[in-house]
């Protein structure tokens, strides 16, 4: 025991040497390089004094960056997480001017801006000097695995023995994407966990008898009709997402747009969810929660949306999972350096789009190349980090969003070289976590899975040269902007609005408004999915109130080619499904003639009834148009790649489990809604760690 204990001393003292040795010769490259940084006097100085200068200098840097980076990260808690990834910078070169100003030899120096670039340098130099010298060495890497366990462990509990959990939410991979990604080899981790050749059934795959090492299932389920994160992650944490019919939608009794990633309306979300089923969420036993929307009950909560507007507190500080990252000033370096190349490659690749003339094609300047580098370098860093310190810590729940691809997909669209290199980091990121998984305290079990897919096609905008709102102006008689009113769609309805009320509308002159006082309508999109609501009407107003209204309305948007179908209250029927050529579906008509639901295939009249049932449903819900062939459909908003509405790969998400666990479901039963996933969810856990995990809010109860 002795003698291993010295090999370790040894071993350790031998990279940290060679580290040492790296940063200083760092150091001297960069002193010969840059004029603003020398290591001697302005007389001049020996070769020998140089080097000394240099190894002192490398060496009080690392000290102090090992002692001081913890404490100024910590403190730096409060600040944006934007700006603490540019202070990264600025707090390493303050470090390495001090260790300068330490060293006995007082012959170096270095302007600041210098400074900041030979700290960046020595930083990720010395990092990736360690992590060469240490990727073979199972003790040194187990031992620094341990350490991280014993700080987010701080003396708790002995931990226990079954097995624990991590939901690894990979936001909008569709089914078809993951299975595509796996046979092009893209995603080896995944295929590993299948095995070489996963049979895809009917809504589930399975491993067959050719691939024995498979130790996964993938199983294909169906999002209700909001197919988009809130409505999914707030029904698979919290059991149930009634009452969310889009991503963005207007409550009349409140007047309040609700917005699902607005902290705001994510924590009234959270609330209701909760107030409905009676219980916390998935994670209440000893779970936590990592870049969600919602917090599923966890104890534990970081860049946790709806904890974002509380009183601050170490509990609730919704960054404070940036600390566990960013305590490492190597990890801050290195994660800056990628968020920087992660700028230059969307450039990069926007600028090859442009010059390809490809199509569709959305706009990409602006903020957007910086808000996709944080969602892909930064999220995804601080998220896998959070997720190995909580399976280190032996937490007996864990999930976590991962948002990369679905970022990259809106606007590169969700096929394509872009979004295929996103893939393949992902599951380098998976890789990563089941290697922590060996040395964690407890067994693990990894579950991944996505809340929606993502469905292609060019934007309703690009198509038809104006947007639904435009469209739904022109429909109500209104003003609209003159390029919207020379387009096709906008004089078929301006001529649908001047047959409705049999008299002529001036093309100079004012449009007919129909008498009082009246709001405009309020236009929403959330994907293909559009909501329309009038704020002057306390009630959802019904198909015969909007046809008194604006009689063209309907029958303008139900006849436009770029619209699948329409959903309305009816008096006389409870509800109806409008289409094209004066189709009018009730919706308990719609198993024996779905009509405009045709396309969408089977559950979508199911999908529509139950969000037909929701309180806060607009006056008029629009699905657009869907072309069954390839999958596209046409995004209300500026995306190539969309999901919120029925049509087409964004309904169809993926589950892949453990065969360890019991399979989601029976062999002729199919899993649909995040409700439905939720159930399973929690099933699993209680097959893993028993009655310390309550048995889900039975249905009936639910619905009182």
């Amino acid at each position: 025991m002795r003698g291993v204990r010295w090999r370790r001393a040894v071993s350790q003292a031998g990279r940290s040497a060679a580290v040492w040795g790296v940063s200083t010769l760092t150091m001297l490259v960069l002193a010969g390089i840059l004029p603003d940084f020398r290591l001697q006097s302005a007389d001049g100085a020996s070769a020998t004094t140089i080097a000394t200068t240099a190894a002192v200098g490398a060496g009080v840097f690392g000290v102090l960056s090992a002692l001081a980076w913890p404490l100024l990260v910590r403190l730096l808690l409060l600040v944006p997480a934007l700006v603490l990834g540019l202070l990264v910078f600025f707090l390493n070169g303050s470090l390495l001017l001090l260790a300068l100003r330490l060293n006995p030899s007082g012959q170096s120096e270095a302007a600041p801006e210098t400074a900041v670039i030979v700290a960046a340098v020595m930083s990720a130099v010395a990092s990736a000097t360690g992590g060469a010298l240490a990727v073979r060495d199972d003790d040194a890497y187990r031992r620094r695995l341990y350490r991280l366990a014993d700080r987010r462990r701080r003396g708790g509990a002995a931990c226990p023995v079954t097995p624990g959990t991590v939901f690894l939410q990979l936001d909008g991979v569709g089914h078809d994407v993951l299975a595509a990604a796996v046979r092009k080899g893209l995603m080896p981790t995944v295929a590993g966990w299948l095995g070489s050749a996963p049979q895809q059934g009917r809504g589930q795959g399975r491993a067959g008898s050719g691939a024995p090492r498979a130790s996964h299932r993938l199983t294909r389920w169906h999002t209700d009709w909001s197919s988009q994160t809130g409505a999914s992650q707030l029904g698979i944490l919290h059991g149930s997402n009634h009452d969310v019919p889009a991503f963005r939608w207007y409550e009349k009794d409140t007047g309040e747009v609700m917005v699902c990633n607005r902290p705001t309306s994510a924590a009234e979300l959270q609330r209701r969810a909760v107030e409905r089923t009676g219980d916390g969420g998935l994670l209440s036993a000893d779970g936590a929660s990592r870049g969600n929307l919602f917090s599923g009950g966890a104890d534990e909560q970081a860049l946790v949306l709806s904890i974002a507007t509380r009183r601050r507190s170490r509990e609730t500080r919704s960054r404070s999972g940036y600390f566990a990252y960013f305590s490492d000033p190597a990890n801050a370096v290195r994660t800056a350096l990628s968020f920087v190349a992660e700028v230059g490659r969307e450039s990069g690749q926007s600028t090859r789009a442009r010059l390809r003339h490809e199509r569709p094609r959305v706009g990409r300047g602006g903020l957007y190349p910086l808000v996709r580098a944080f969602a892909t370098v930064v999220e995804r860093d601080v998220v896998v980090a959070a997720v190995m310190g909580d399976m280190l810590a032996g937490r007996t729940a864990v999930y976590a969003d991962l948002v990369a691809y679905d970022e990259v997909a809106h606007h590169s669209g969700p096929l394509g070289r872009d979004t295929e290199q996103v893939l393949g980091r992902l599951d380098r990121a998976l890789a990563l976590i089941e290697n922590v998984a060996e040395h964690a305290p407890r067994p693990y079990r990894i579950v991944v899975l996505s809340d929606h897919g993502q469905s292609p096609g060019e934007t309703f905008r690009a198509r038809y040269g104006l947007t639904l709102g435009d469209l739904v102006r022109a429909g109500c008689g209104l003003a609209v902007p003159r390029k919207a009113e020379r387009t096709h769609s906008g004089a078929e309805a301006r001529a649908a609005v001047r047959a409705a009320l049999r008299r002529p509308v001036e093309e100079s002159g004012e449009r007919h408004r129909p008498a009082g006082r009246r709001s405009e309508p309020i236009v929403l999109a959330s994907g293909n999915l559009g909501l329309i609501s009038f704020p002057d009407v306390p009630h959802r107003m019904s198909k015969e109130e909007i046809d008194a209204r604006h009689p063209a309305l309907l029958t303008t948007l139900a006849n436009h080619p770029g619209i699948g179908f329409l959903l309305v209250r009816s008096e006389e029927h409870g509800g109806v499904v409008l289409g094209a050529y004066g189709a009018e579906i009730p919706l308990d008509q719609l198993d024996r003639t779905p009509g405009p639901l045709a396309a969408f295939g089977p559950g979508a009249a199911d999908a529509v009834r139950r969000t037909h049932s929701f309180p806060h449903t607009a006056d008029i819900m629009v699905n657009s148009f869907h072309d069954p062939a390839d999958g596209e459909v046409l995004a209300f908003e500026e995306q190539i790649g969309s999901h919120g509405g029925l049509g087409g790969a964004q309904a169809r998400p993926f589950l892949l489990s453990p065969l360890a666990l019991s399979a989601p479901v029976e062999d002729d039963e199919e899993l649909i809604g995040a409700e439905h996933v939720h159930r399973v969810l929690r099933r699993w856990l209680r097959e893993s760690h028993g009655p310390q995990v309550p048995l889900e809010t039975a249905p009936e109860e639910r619905a009182a």
